[in-house]
């Protein structure tokens, strides 16, 4: 299998080498190498035989002395070499099968490959692995890695992923738990299903692996207007949703004292929901679940309040702030707060109502530039439309030219002409939105 470098760091052994662009990495140790996984494991020792094939086909053998975590220094251009193991579940909740037709042919293909669980943070059910592939998840010490769990029951776990092998993930996880490998766990919530007993049974089972379980995420199910001829779901309600965080509330409390951690956190969606206050900032540690949605909320009102003295210099601009349902009034209030410390700083915000998908999906990480477009095109907007980055969020998609696609295939240079602004991307946290306005603002 030929992988293609794509950049070679500067001096690097590589370029000491003389290691070039275009050039190909056949074999370590005359052992292929089919993925990002295979290089950095092979790669690993202090002496090592590495084939390259240069760009007119000569063949090179190198022979190379080095540090024993001492890396080439290339980048290749697909980082997983091979096709991305797809998913041959039929999940009650897939998103992907409630999408609707002709959008990019990228976006329909299911990954359960835990080489994306390991760079990317995608998660992987373990139902399509072999048990080789578990051996070498545990050989290449893959880890941490990311495990959609939904619930430990073998029978309802079978039923919620249509598979009939999906039962013996909690067996899989002991196993790697016992050699040392790190897991994060999700679950998909959803009514009526995996809720309530289920969920509680869940949590402490996975608990007992703790802390090769170092958290788990609890995310609502969502579902889009394109579930015709699918198994048929409830949503949470603002009731429906409390119930789910008193509950966990009660473990949340006891794992706390046991460990000094909840171990277990809801997504911000289910306190929106619910109409309840997130929990503060001690709660959420490291913030390591922003990326299921947990902590999102007050991660983001951590960075405003700790930027508004920035922005009390003579500065002035006009800006709108696009942003989903669930999100707005969060967003509307930092807006406000800017304002109120700097009255010539006009920012708006947005609501964008997600008909693409269906109004149930609230999240501006789900929403369009088509619905961007449609819902602007006929306002009075800023000089500057600024959106967070996780709108251009790109599934298995590793290309370094696929990064700023919205799921409608649209490009964010799509949304600036439809909307004759210049569009700034902001990270999803709100991290840099203050130096981002203060950056676009002019000097009174």
């Amino acid at each position: 299998m030929k992988n293609e470098i794509i950049s070679i760091k500067p001096e690097s052994i590589a370029e000491e080498l003389g290691i070039e662009i275009g050039d190909f990495l056949i074999s370590i140790n005359d052992k292929e190498v089919k993925d990002i996984i295979d290089y950095k494991f092979l790669i690993c020792d202090e002496y090592v035989d590495v084939e390259i094939q240069k760009k007119d086909g000569e063949l090179w053998e190198l022979e190379i002395e080095k540090e024993y975590d001492e890396d080439l220094g290339v980048e290749f251009k697909d980082p997983i070499m091979d096709r991305p193991m797809s998913c041959h579940n039929k999940c009650i909740f897939c998103f992907i099968d409630q999408l609707p037709k002709g959008m990019r042919e990228t976006l329909y293909f299911k990954d359960d490959d835990s080489r994306l669980a390991f760079l990317q943070g995608n998660f992987v059910t373990l139902t399509n692995m072999s048990e080789d592939d578990i051996d070498r998840i545990i050989k290449y010490k893959i880890s941490p890695i990311n495990i959609s769990v939904h619930t430990t029951n073998p029978e309802l776990r079978i039923k919620m992923t249509n598979n009939r092998f999906a039962g013996n993930v909690y067996k899989r996880m002991k196993k790697m738990a016992q050699f040392g490998i790190k897991m994060n766990c999700q679950v998909v919530l959803c009514p009526g299903i995996n809720d309530g007993y289920e969920l509680r049974k869940t949590i402490e089972d996975l608990f007992i692996l703790y802390p090769s379980i170092i958290n788990l995420a609890v995310v609502p199910v969502g579902t889009t207007k394109f579930r015709d001829g699918l198994y048929p779901l409830k949503l949470y309600n603002k009731d429906s949703a409390s119930k789910q965080i008193s509950m966990v509330e009660k473990i949340q409390k006891k794992y706390i004292k046991e460990v000094g951690v909840p171990f277990v956190r809801l997504s911000d969606e289910f306190y929106v929901l619910a109409e309840r206050d997130v929990p503060d900032k001690e709660f959420y540690g490291q913030f390591e679940q922003l990326e299921d949605g947990i902590g999102m909320i007050r991660i983001f009102r951590d960075y405003i309040d700790s930027s508004l003295d920035k922005i009390r210099e003579p500065l002035s601009g006009s800006f709108t702030m696009v942003t989903g349902v669930s999100a707005y009034k969060e967003i509307l209030s930092a807006a406000n707060r800017i304002k109120f410390i700097n009255d010539k700083i006009d920012i708006k915000v947005e609501k964008i109502v997600n008909n693409f998908f269906g109004k149930n999906i609230t999240v501006a990480g789900l929403l369009t530039a088509t619905d961007i477009i449609d819902q602007l095109k006929n306002k009075k907007i800023g000089k500057y439309v600024i959106i967070p980055d996780n709108m251009l969020r790109r599934g298995y998609e590793l290309s370094h030219d696929n990064n700023k696609v919205f799921l409608d295939d649209m490009t964010v240079e799509d949304l600036s002409r439809a909307l004759n602004r210049e569009i700034l991307i902001c990270n999803f946290t709100g991290e840099d939105l203050v130096d981002i306005v203060i950056e676009h603002c002019e000097e009174e």
